[in-house]
C-alpha cells in the first residue's frame, strides 16, 4: 500500500473523520482503489474559535491474489470401458480482490492413491477442459466451449469447469484413473486473450498497486504460488464375465439313454454357462456365438434354450426357446446378467 500525508498546521485536540471508501467484497476491498482518512483540528485563541486545520492520508489498496479449485461432489466418477466424453467436474473460484484470468491445465496421475482412495492404474485419453458456458452445471458437448483459460473472472466469482476424457476398452472392473486440475492466476484486461503471468511484488511497499500471492497449497502445488490444484478420479464399473462350455452325452443309437457313448449317431447336449462376478456391474445384451466344428450336426428339433440355470455346477435342461442357427453357427442373446448370476445357452447336436 502507498500513503501520502499532510502535516497538521497546529497542535491541539483533534477528531478523526473517515471519508467514503470503495465497497468491500468478501474477498476484500477492490485492488487499486484508494482509501482516504482526514483528521480535523479545531482550536481557539483568546476564547475565539479559529479556522479548522485538516490533514489527509490516502492509501492505494494492493492486489491480493487468491483462488480455490474444488471437485464438485464427493464421489468418484463411474465410467464404462469404451465410454467417450467421460466427465469430472470442478469449480474454480476467484477469491482475490481483483478481476483475473486463470490458466487451466489437467494432468494424469501416475500411480499412487487417488482422490477417493483407489489406486491409479490406467490413463484416460483425449483429455480436454470445457467451461460451463450456459451455467447449468451439466456438460453439454455442443454448448460448453473447450478452453485453456478462464477469461476475466471477477472477484468472488466462480466458474464450473469440466474435465472430459475417453475411457479405453478392455479395462477391469474397479480400475481407477486419477486427474489433477490446476488453475493459475494471470493478468486480466484483454477480453478473449489469456493475460500475462502474475509477478509478486518483491521488497518494500511501492507507490503503485503491489501484488501479493495469498493462495494456500493445493493438491499438487505449493502455497503462495498464484495457483491451486484439486484431484478427482474415474473408476471403471463394468461386468466381469467368465464362460464355461461343457458337453453331456444324452443317447446313442445302440444304448439309448442307458450308459450312452460318444459314437456316431450319439446326441450331445452343449451348455454354454456365462457368469458375472459378484462385485461387477450388470451386463446386458450378452451375445453368445458358437460355430459348430465338423463332425457334428445341429439338432434343429431340440432348438436353442436361453437363460437356463446351473445347479451345483450342473447345467439344467431349462430356459426358454430362442436364439438362432445360421451358417453352421449357434447364436443366442442373454438380455441381462446381473452381478453374481449365471445363465446358460443350451443346444444339442448329433455326432456324424
Amino acid at each position: 500500500m502507498t500513503r501520502t500525508s499532510k502535516l497538521l498546521g497546529a497542535a491541539g485536540i483533534f477528531t478523526l473523520a473517515a471519508l467514503a471508501a470503495q465497497p468491500a467484497f468478501a474477498a476484500g476491498t477492490t485492488a487499486g482503489s484508494t482509501i482516504t482518512n482526514t483528521a480535523t483540528v479545531n482550536y481557539q485563541v483568546g476564547g475565539i474559535s479559529q479556522n479548522a486545520t485538516t490533514a489527509s492520508d490516502t492509501l492505494t489498496v494492493d492486489r491480493k491474489v487468491n483462488l480455490t479449485v474444488a471437485e464438485v461432489g464427493t464421489v468418484t466418477t463411474e465410467v464404462v470401458p469404451g465410454l467417450n466424453t467421460s466427465v469430472t467436474t470442478f469449480t474454480v473460484t476467484n477469491t482475490s480482490n481483483a478481476t483475473l484470468d486463470f490458466a487451466l491445465s489437467v494432468l494424469q496421475q501416475s500411480g499412487g492413491v487417488t482422490a477417493h482412495g483407489g489406486t491409479d492404474n490406467f490413463d484416460v485419453t483425449a483429455l480436454v477442459i470445457a467451461v460451463d458456458s450456459n451455467g447449468n452445471g451439466t456438460y453439454d458437448p455442443v454448448v460448453d466451449l473447450l478452453v485453456t483459460h478462464l477469461d476475466e473472472i471477477a472477484a468472488d466469482a466462480s466458474r464450473t469447469v469440466f474435465v472430459v476424457a475417453n475411457v479405453p476398452l478392455g479395462l477391469a472392473n474397479g480400475a481407477v484413473a486419477g486427474v489433477t486440475l490446476t488453475a493459475t492466476g494471470r493478468e486480466a484486461g484483454s477480453i478473449g486473450l489469456q493475460g500475462a503471468a502474475l509477478t509478486e511484488t518483491a521488497g518494500a511497499n511501492t507507490a503503485g498497486m503491489d501484488t501479493v500471492f495469498a493462495d494456500g497449497a493445493g493438491a499438487t502445488d505449493a502455497s503462495r504460488d498464484a495457483a491451486f490444484s484439486a484431484l478427482d478420479d474415474y473408476t471403471v464399473s463394468t461386468a466381469t464375465l467368465s464362460v464355461i462350455k461343457s458337453s453331456t452325452i444324452i443317447s446313442d443309437p445302440l444304448n439309448g439313454t442307458t450308459n450312452p457313448k460318444f459314437i456316431p449317431g450319439a446326441v450331445i447336449q452343449y451348455c454354454i454357462a456365462v457368469t458375472n462376478a459378484a462385485s461387477a456391474a450388470s451386463a446386458t445384451s450378452v451375445a453368445v456365438s458358437d460355430p459348430l466344428p465338423g463332425g457334428i450336426t445341429y439338432d434343429s428339433l431340440y432348438g436353442i434354450k436361453l437363460d437356463g440355470t446351473v445347479v451345483t455346477g450342473v447345467c439344467q435342461a431349462d430356459g426358454t426357446a430362442g436364439g438362432s442357427f445360421a451358417s453352421n453357427t449357434v447364436s443366442g442373446t442373454i438380455a441381462s446378467l446381473p452381478a453374481g448370476s449365471t445363465k446358460t445357452v443350451l443346444f444339442r447336436a448329433t455326432i456324424n
